[in-house]
């Protein structure tokens, strides 16, 4: 009987302890998902449950490779928008609970509302994916995407005529461009590999590998010293022109309420970065330093007269003096506008 009562008493206390385990995790995991819409801000600190609390001897979170105790939304461990975290619970009996969350970091100042004014309208070639777009005086210089048909190509403002256009084999899908200097480079979608070509005549004067971080090629510019590369993620990241195979340091984006990815064409000026997001009709101004969204653009009412609503998407940032530039793929015409 006492051998009895013994193993029918252990397997009390482990029924106990698992229903505890779980009401724990329980507790945090409900507070976890009421902190996600609402999301935190660099510096504050994770109020996590009192019972939570009671029941452990120390929590820690893991974030990549990197493990925390401080329970601060620090800026050296989380950055902006989405942080895919696992929790560490070592209970005060010896055991270690885990559990996954989502940890959403917003900036803290609102962005501002960009206006603009349509100054002008030119007409643009329909057939061409843009996927890269700047001006240099009054020459467009563009990168075509699609497989098969993809190409750089340059054309006056106000002619859809190429004067230049050098295509890429049928297997490479281009993406996003930049001008740096007397060369242009230009990504490409999923084949791990950029182009750099002869600013004046567009021939290819090299290749690059992407570093190994980098999942995919989208948009691409340049801010006097560094490209600045997104990749469909929240990220941006920063490339030395003279060793573009190597990122040099990464940023994430959000605003005061939300975090961003699929970033596309990008467009630095006067200290901002600017980018499309895919399949919205929005322009992000993005502080380089930090991510923090800084202004938006709401194009929907140029984007209602150019797209189908399909594919044929607001993708293409330039800058004529302080007005922006801007088209789409296969849109028919670029616009002008002011923008204050």
């Amino acid at each position: 009987m006492k051998k009895i009562f013994f193993t029918s008493a252990v397997a009390f206390l482990f029924l106990v302890s698992c229903t505890n385990d779980k009401d724990i995790l329980n507790s945090l995991n409900d507070y976890n998902i009421s902190q996600q819409s609402k999301g935190y801000h660099f510096g504050d600190k994770l109020q996590i449950p009192q019972d939570v609390l009671d029941y452990s001897e120390a929590i820690t979170i893991s974030y990549g490779d990197k493990e925390i105790s401080n329970l601060t939304i620090d800026p050296t461990f989380f950055t902006l928008g989405e942080n895919d975290v696992t929790f560490n619970i070592k209970t005060k009996s010896g055991e270690v609970l885990q559990q996954d969350a989502t940890i959403n970091v917003f900036a803290k100042a609102k962005p501002r509302s960009i206006t603009y004014t349509v100054i002008n309208q030119y007409p643009h070639d329909a057939n061409n994916f843009v996927q890269g777009f700047q001006l240099d005086g009054n020459t467009v210089y563009e990168s075509d995407g699609q497989n098969g048909q993809s190409r750089i190509l340059t054309y006056n403002l106000g002619s859809t005529t190429p004067i230049i256009s050098t295509s890429q084999p049928e297997d490479i899908f281009s993406e996003g461009s930049t001008i740096v200097g007397d060369k242009v480079y230009q990504l490409t979608w999923k084949n791990k590999k950029g182009f750099i070509y002869d600013k004046s005549s567009l021939k290819l004067l090299s290749e690059f590998p992407y570093d190994n971080i980098l999942g995919e090629g989208w948009g691409l510019t340049y801010d006097g010293k560094e490209l600045i590369l997104s990749d469909g993620t929240k990220n941006l990241y920063f490339l030395n022109p003279e060793n573009p195979s190597k990122v040099l340091r990464t940023i994430a984006v959000a605003s005061n309420t939300e975090g961003y990815d699929q970033l596309n064409e990008l467009e630095y000026h006067n200290g901002s970065v600017y980018a499309n997001v895919w399949h919205k009709p929005i322009i992000l101004q993005i502080n380089p330093t930090n991510g923090e969204v800084t202004g938006i653009l709401d194009l929907t009412n140029i984007v209602k007269q150019s797209s189908t609503g399909g594919e044929d998407v607001l993708n293409g940032i330039a800058f004529k003096g302080d007005n922006m530039v801007i088209t789409g793929k296969n849109w028919s015409r670029i616009y002008e506008i002011s923008i204050k």
